[in-house]
């Protein structure tokens, strides 16, 4: 076996692929940045070798096709919509899952303008490898590579199927070359194309192979060849050289038999006898010839046709030809049918007149076509036709009832536009009759004033009815309502239905669905698209997604909004969604490829987003904000037995009569196997289950006794399915002790409340605290807040008989968080800070099952926090019983589930003395008489 080693890498795009002994140009524009430091890391290994640069090899590896494994074979489910977006991959941000298994090593002959911004790499192939492991992606490629020796044993030279072999590919090679020969001079008059001189060399070339050569001359061969991108690959994997030389014969006999049916030449003599021309005989050329005639769709060569670059010989339809004229002529058609607006038609027929005085062979002529061909895809005004009826409104509410357990907020509003959409439709429906009878009244007038025209007397009066009739007309346009969908961004923890909402409104309207990931989007040109100066450019997102779609009225869905990149060298693409999402600008949405205004007024925008905090504040104000909270325990339950549990037995190969799951069972797994505010982890452990049930049904089964399975799971199951129980109550102690107390805490990332433990201890000492557990600098904040307040009422507390004695000086105190991997920050636990201080000094415990939230100030008032809803759904979920809570939230615990709320005791306090009242209401303080009223209300 060949010894492996250690290479740099050069990835190939544009449907490229480099075979041993070809040479290939690289284009190196300055946004890429990965050859430059390849190009740095050879010059440095050269200089250390005391070597020159071409003697460091480098492995050009090309993109690897959907259609085809990474190992080259066919793949049976071909998704031909992710294939251009496959191959036509950014250069910057390749990943080596992308790359082909196979490449080949070469070196590095030239470097063409390296002196500006781009440069071109001319880069010499050598061997064939195959890609063992890549182990490095930045700055630049690299990857242990095995080189593949291209040399056939002995034995394998003298069998007869190899013989056979190689005889055909040199027949068929010949004979190509013979073609390619005689169609140039036919059709080029001799002044282009294979000249004479070209062609026998080529033939010397392969009449001098040998059969130890046929490897190589089936890669000289494939850069002649008018292949497919997936042809090349199979090629370049196929390391065996007979299976290689069986592949390029099979393409040669293609490329052939095209030839033999389309070079068809009369030659007229001066005895008007056709000359025969012998394929074999390549030094044949006729020399009476008057005049040749070109038949039908083959192309006539540009002049020095040659060997580089690709594959040049394709011979089916040329410039001028019929073939390209029927191209125009649809293309005109597919303009017209698309209904431009105004400004886009001036464009179009701007760029089409430019398009039909250009010659094909022109580099400026396949991007006018593309533009055009874009400019007509693009839904001007194709819409779907969904008008609203009150049966639409009830269909629409019992699919996303169907679909969406719970998120009534987001159900509400979805119905109420379709609400407003209905009225609209009535009232344009309106309109639009008053229009027709206007327009009917304009023709009748301009059918009397032809009359008129005829008697060679025109009343002056019609005149002027035609003309307020047709200003009557423009104002019933103009009085039509126009429909502005609303840009809706929906908040929230994952797993809990953002995305999956979003196709059944889509369902629910009618409409078709567009599915946008702005998660990593980090270049403007993504969101506006690239300017058509620029190679491969090509529109953005959005138009992308209009002409996938092929209305003007989609939904689309803008997943992961928050993970949108931010300002830097490649523009600002948060900025660049200000337009799209704006209802007062995107009914002229500019992108920078299409160059025209674009109405995105009527598409339905949803974005979604984890949390508010990476969102800039000028794109948030744009949307409609809806949060969605973690589901509780009922809810997830009812979705469990709803959607999750058939899902999971219908993906897991079982019928519903075969595993059956109660209740107790969901409740269980929701309870002590997952903690979560989604369903995404509790769906995994569902279907955690269906597979050791299955697995259970089939042993029973193959050991011939079905009657031993038992379909139902129950609680006791479920330990030696899913392991020991992950998650237990969160209760600070089962026997209580002073100084510890209950937080609440919501973490924003992730859209999940929690308790969060606050453990106080006190020791002799000079007075200073210690602060551990991973605490913020506002935690931090609190605590001395906290202590402040219990030293200054010291003596009210009953802590000191004295009341100018400083109890804190004579204790240092030592506040922990326990989880101190865990980063803790916020101004809502300063109440429990003062709680726990007082509970320490006093020797009091507070009730483990109490918890509480709010901002403390020096003054002893508690004040508004935020995160209710999060903070009480986690405490209902970790097992707490009461909460207390700033007077001021006590609007925001309306939004929190009845299920929750019943739970729970909810104490609202407006200041410390009523915390430490109902926390301890046995107790008679010294100075009780001095504590404020209790202002609160249960």
């Amino acid at each position: 076996m060949a010894q492996s080693a250690v290479m740099p890498v050069i990835p190939l795009g544009n449907k490229n692929v480099l075979f041993p002994g070809a040479v290939i140009r690289i284009p190196v524009p300055a946004s890429r940045s990965d050859i430059p430091a390849l190009l740095s890391n050879v010059y440095t290994r050269a200089s250390r070798a005391s070597r020159r640069v071409d003697q460091i090899p480098v492995v050009c590896v090309p993109l690897n096709s959907p259609l085809l494994s990474r190992r080259g074979q066919l793949l049976l489910d071909e998704n031909s919509g992710q294939y251009t977006e496959s191959l036509n991959v950014n250069k910057n941000n390749i990943r080596k899952d992308q790359l082909f298994a196979y490449g080949v090593s070469g070196k590095i002959n030239a470097i063409q303008g390296q002196n500006g911004a781009e440069f071109n790499l001319l880069v010499q192939g050598v061997t064939r490898v195959s890609l063992e492991k890549v182990t490095q992606e930045r700055p630049f490629f690299e990857a242990r590579v095995i080189p593949n020796n291209d040399q056939a044993s002995p034995a394998e030279l003298q069998r007869p199927s190899f013989q056979e072999l190689f005889g055909t590919l040199k027949r068929l090679s010949r004979e190509l070359v013979a073609y390619l020969r005689v169609s140039a001079f036919l059709l080029s008059s001799g002044t282009g194309g294979l000249n004479p001189l070209l062609s026998r060399r080529l033939e010397q070339f392969i009449v001098k192979k040998t059969p130890n050569e046929g490897g190589s001359l089936a890669d000289f061969m494939m850069n002649i060849l008018d292949a497919s991108y997936e042809e090349k690959l199979q090629v370049l994997a196929a390391v065996d050289v007979a299976e290689r030389m069986q592949k390029v014969i099979e393409i040669l006999e293609r490329q052939v038999d095209d030839l033999k049916g389309n070079i068809k030449v009369t030659t007229v003599t001066s005895t008007s006898v056709p000359v025969q021309i012998d394929p074999e005989d390549t030094t044949r050329v006729p020399s009476n010839k008057r005049s040749i005639k070109a038949p039908p769709g083959v192309k006539v060569p540009p002049p020095g046709l040659g060997l580089g670059g690709g594959s040049p010989f394709n011979m089916f339809g040329g410039p001028g030809d019929q073939h390209d004229a029927d191209d125009l002529q649809d293309l005109e058609k597919k303009i017209e049918d698309a209904k431009l607006p105004p400004e886009a038609a001036k464009v179009a027929e701007r760029e089409f007149k430019r398009l039909k005085q250009m010659m094909p062979a022109q580099a400026e002529y396949q991007v006018v076509r593309t533009y055009l061909e874009t400019l007509a895809e693009v839904p001007w005004s194709t819409v779907t036709d969904d008008p609203i009826s009150v049966g639409t409104l009830e269909s629409a509410r019992k699919q996303l009832d169907n679909d969406h357990y719970g998120i009534e907020k987001v159900k509400k509003r979805l119905l109420s536009y379709l609400t407003i959409v209905r009225l609209m439709q009535s009232a344009n429906d309106a309109v639009n009759q008053q229009i027709k009878q206007a327009e009917q009244e304009t023709a009748d007038l301009e059918s009397s004033k032809e009359n008129s025209k005829e008697d060679a007397a025109i009343d002056p009066e019609l005149e002027e009815k035609i003309k307020a009739s047709g200003l009557k007309v423009q104002m019933l346009r103009n009085k039509r309502r126009a429909e502005k969908a609303p840009i809706l961004l929906l908040v929230g923890p994952p797993g809990v239905g953002k995305t999956s909402i979003a196709r059944s409104i889509a369902t629910a309207l009618g409409r078709k669905f567009h599915r946008i990931s702005l998660g990593g989007v980090r270049d403007e040109a993504e969101i506006r698209g690239h300017r058509r100066t620029y190679v491969a450019a090509m529109p953005g997102l959005i138009v992308q997604g209009l002409r996938k779609v092929g209305v003007a009225n989609p939904v689309f869905l803008l997943d992961e909004i928050d993970k949108l990149g931010m300002s830097n060298h490649n523009g600002d693409p948060s900025a660049a969604m200000l337009e799209v999402l704006d209802p007062e600008q995107n009914h002229a949405f500019h992108d920078h490829y299409i160059n025209t205004p674009i109405d995105l007024s009527r598409v339905l925008f949803i974005a979604t987003a984890n949390s508010l905090d990476t969102i800039p504040g000028p794109l948030l104000d744009r949307m409609e904000t809806l949060e969605f909270s973690g589901y509780t325990t009922l809810e997830k339950r009812h979705i469990a037995m709803r959607h999750l549990v058939p899902k999971q037995i219908r993906v897991n190969g079982l019928s519903e009569d075969q595993v059956r799951f109660s209740e107790e069972v969901i409740s269980k797994i929701i309870e002590s196997y997952t903690r979560e505010s989604g369903v995404r982890n509790l769906e995994r452990e569902i279907g955690s289950v269906c597979r050791a049930k299955a697995v259970e049904f089939v042993e029973a089964n193959d050991r011939g006794q079905p009657e031993t399975y038992r379909a139902d799971v129950t609680v006791e199951d479920l330990e030696s399915i899913l392991g020991i129980e992950k998650f237990e109550d969160e209760i600070a102690e089962k026997t209580t002790q002073p100084g510890i107390v209950t937080g609440l805490v919501a973490y924003s990332s992730g859209g999940n409340g929690g308790i969060l433990f606050i453990e106080v201890l006190d020791m002799p000492g000079d007075g200073s605290v210690e602060l551990t557990g991973n605490l913020g600098d506002v935690l931090k904040e609190s605590v001395k807040v906290a202590r402040s307040w219990v030293r200054n009422h010291a003596y009210e507390l009953g802590l000191t008989q004295d009341p100018t004695e400083n109890i804190m000086m004579k204790r240092s105190l030592h506040v922990h968080c326990p989880s101190g991997s865990i980063p803790k920050d916020g101004p809502s636990s300063g109440m429990a800070q003062a709680i726990a201080l007082i509970s320490l000094l006093s020797g009091r415990p507070v009730p483990p099952t109490m918890a509480m939230t709010g901002e403390f100030q020096l003054s002893g008032h508690v004040k508004r926090v935020g995160g209710i809803k999060e903070k009480l759904i986690g405490a209902y979920r970790a097992g707490v019983k009461t909460v207390l809570l700033p007077a001021q939230n006590e609007k925001d615990a309306r939004e929190v589930p009845s299920e929750v709320r019943d739970g729970l005791n909810i104490i609202f306090v407006s200041h410390i003395w009523e915390a430490i009242r109902h926390i301890w209401p046995e107790v008679q303080w010294p100075q009780e008489s001095n504590f404020p009223p209790i202002q609160s209300r249960l």
